[in-house]
C-alpha cells in the first residue's frame, strides 16, 4: 500500500487543527455566556468632573466605581458594553423611611413638618408596598432633555393611558453630566409620591417610560399630568428605543441619600464628581438613532 503523501498529511493536519480551533472558540463563547455579565461605573461617571479634594473617610454612601451586575436578559444580538452606538441613563429609586438616631450628618434627610425621613436606594426590580413613599433621581452622562411618561400596569401585561408626568410647567428638565433631576423636586410639597394601585384590582404596578432627547420635544406642559397620544408614544419608542440591558449596583440597595446627591439636584446645583455616588441602576440602550434614548422601568406594587 502506497504511503500517503506529505501534502495529504498536511491537509489532514490543517483540517483537524481548524476543527479544534472552532471547538475552542465555541467553548469560550459558551463560557462567556455562562459568566455573570458585569460592568463598572467608571464608564458612566467619566463625564463628571474630577474631584478637587480627597474623599472623606467619614462620607456615607456607595463608593465610586462600584461593580454592576446584569439584572436583565442580555440584549439579543448585541453587546451594548462593547458597541459604539449605545446610550446610557442612570436612575435611582429611593424609598423613604423614618430617620433613625444613627443617621449621620453626612446623609441627607427629607423634612416634613415634625417628621424626618431618610431615603434608601432600592433596586429597580424590587417590589414596593402600597403606601410606600418613593422618589426618583435621574442622571445622564451627556446633555439632553428629560421626559417621563406613566402608565398603569395590569396583571395581563396591558397598560393604561399614557400620561406625561414630567416635566411640569415650572420644572427644569435639562440634563447634564454630574447633575441630577429629582422627581418629585425637592421644593415640591410633598416631595415624594405614594405607591398606590389606582387602576383597579388587576393593577400590579406602574410602567414609567424615560425619554432623553438632544432637543426639546414640542409638547405642552402643565401642573397636572398631560395625556400622550398612543401613536406619539409608539413613534418615540421606534425612534429611540432598542435592545436594552439593565445593570444594578452591587451592594447599593439600602444605601442612604447623601448630601452630595441632594445638592446635585437642589437649588445649589452642585455638580457630582467622580468620587461621588453613582446611580443605583444603569440602562444601556443600543440605538442607531443618536438623537435620543428611551427606557422603561416597571414599579411593582404589593398590596
Amino acid at each position: 500500500m502506497k504511503p500517503p503523501s506529505i501534502q495529504k498529511v498536511l491537509l489532514v493536519f490543517m483540517i483537524c487543527l481548524g476543527i479544534l480551533l472552532i471547538s475552542s472558540r465555541e467553548d469560550t463563547a459558551r463560557q462567556d455566556q455562562d459568566k455573570p455579565r458585569k460592568i463598572v461605573s467608571d464608564d458612566f461617571v467619566k463625564s463628571r468632573r474630577p474631584a478637587t479634594h480627597n474623599r472623606s473617610k467619614s462620607r456615607v454612601g456607595p463608593k465610586p466605581h462600584r461593580t454592576y451586575r446584569l439584572a436583565s436578559a442580555p440584549a439579543v444580538g448585541a453587546r451594548p458594553s462593547r458597541e459604539p452606538n449605545f446610550r446610557q441613563l442612570g436612575i435611582t429609586i429611593w424609598r423613604l423611611r423614618p430617620a433613625r438616631d444613627g443617621d449621620s450628618d453626612h446623609r441627607a434627610l427629607i423634612r416634613e413638618k415634625n417628621q424626618h425621613w431618610a431615603a434608601e436606594r432600592v433596586e429597580s426590580d424590587g417590589t414596593l408596598h402600597e403606601g410606600d413613599y418613593v422618589r426618583l433621581s435621574v442622571e445622564s452622562p451627556r446633555k439632553g432633555y428629560l421626559y417621563v411618561i406613566d402608565r398603569d400596569l395590569f396583571a395581563d401585561g396591558t397598560t393604561g393611558e399614557p400620561m406625561l408626568i414630567f416635566p411640569w410647567s415650572d420644572a427644569d428638565n435639562k440634563l447634564a453630566p454630574g447633575f441630577l433631576i429629582d422627581i418629585p423636586g425637592q421644593e415640591d410639597d410633598p416631595n415624594y409620591f405614594t405607591a398606590r394601585l389606582t387602576g383597579g384590582a388587576n393593577q400590579v404596578g406602574e410602567l414609567l417610560t424615560f425619554i432623553v432627547t438632544d432637543l426639546p420635544l414640542d409638547r405642552p406642559v402643565s401642573d397636572k399630568a398631560v395625556r400622550i397620544a398612543p401613536q406619539d408614544l409608539d413613534a418615540w419608542e421606534k425612534a429611540w428605543g432598542g435592545p436594552t440591558e439593565r445593570y444594578e449596583m452591587e451592594g447599593g440597595a439600602g444605601q442612604v441619600w447623601t448630601r452630595e446627591e441632594k445638592q446635585a439636584a437642589g437649588n445649589s446645583r452642585r455638580r457630582l464628581t467622580r468620587d461621588d455616588p453613582a446611580p443605583q441602576t444603569i440602562y444601556r440602550v443600543l440605538t442607531a438613532n443618536k438623537t435620543g434614548l428611551l427606557v422603561n422601568l416597571v414599579l411593582k406594587y404589593h398590596k
